[in-house]
């Protein structure tokens, strides 16, 4: 390899230009909103087809449908209890159907690859590589996530103070355990006061790791797929074989982000239950 051409090769960019923030479509509707808006209609559409004739003898559709109620109240359950599960489940059900279809849904061909390009015109590129998706994967934006998570947080906070009281609730995060007395009762209290702040800025920053953690791999999963499918173009092999490579380089991923998508729909309703879980198992104790 000459020194012209390793100069050449080293100043290829080998990952994709993919945008970090959603781009707006329609006024205040960005492409990840339309896209959420779409993956909405497409479970109330899909569920509401499978449920309008319950039948004993489930059809597939239905089915389809009973597995994932089970699937999510069963594991619910097993960490919140019989109790707590079924008054969170319509939440965290919704969360996670809503996150899993999201996340497959970032997967159908042209979804983050088809936009208006700069100079280029319509579904192309312009000459930076820059262009506006028409459709971006919803979780892959940050403001979707942290949007679901707050609104997780702020139905978090109300079933805890319901469950256990107010009074329960500042005491679970700031009272003292082991029932001392006297001078090393005090000293605890104090230390348990300050492990109680401590505990109030991890909660805050619960929505904001939720949102990072489920934004992180999606959209590194999407930027991985474009980097697979233009790596060709970028390494300057022959149009023939980059074409072919834009198709088939892609693929053994497509698998790997599918299970990607149903781990983190999972772990995303998990992580949510045991928030739920500690800060209400004071009252499943003593019940």
């Amino acid at each position: 390899m000459t020194l012209e051409s390793s100069a050449l090769a080293s100043s290829l960019p080998l990952i994709a230009a993919v945008p970090l923030n959603p781009e707006g479509l329609f006024g205040f509707i960005t492409n990840s909103i339309f896209v959420a808006l779409i993956v909405m209609g497409l479970i109330l559409w899909f569920t509401s087809m499978a449920t309008r004739r319950m039948e004993m003898i489930p059809g597939r559709k239905q089915n389809l449908v009973e597995s994932v109620v089970e699937f999510v109240l069963n594991e619910l359950e097993g960490i919140l209890g019989p109790k707590i599960a079924r008054k969170v489940f319509p939440l965290l059900a919704t969360i996670f159907v809503f996150i899993l279809v999201s996340n497959w849904f970032g997967l159908v061909p042209g979804v983050g690859s088809f936009g208006f390009g700069e100079k280029s015109g319509f579904l192309t590129l312009d000459a930076t590589h820059h262009y506006t998706p028409l459709l971006r994967p919803a979780t892959a934006d940050l403001n979707m996530n942290l949007g679901m998570a707050a609104v997780f947080m702020i139905v978090w906070l109300f079933i805890s103070i319901r469950e256990v009281g107010l009074k329960g609730f500042l005491h679970h995060i700031f009272g003292a355990k082991g029932g001392m007395t006297g001078l090393l009762g005090l000293l605890m209290a104090v230390i348990f006061f300050i492990v109680g702040i401590i505990e109030v800025i991890s909660i805050l920053f619960r929505p904001i790791s939720l949102s990072l953690r489920l934004f992180g791999n999606i959209f590194a999963g999407e930027t991985l797929l474009h980097t697979m499918a233009e790596l060709g173009e970028k390494m300057g092999w022959p149009d023939a074989v980059a074409f072919i490579g834009r198709i088939a380089l892609p693929i053994p991923f497509y698998f790997m982000e599918l299970l990607v998508g149903l781990v983190q729909a999972i772990v995303f309703t998990l992580l949510c239950a045991v928030y739920v879980q500690l800060s209400t198992a004071h009252d499943e104790e003593e019940h």
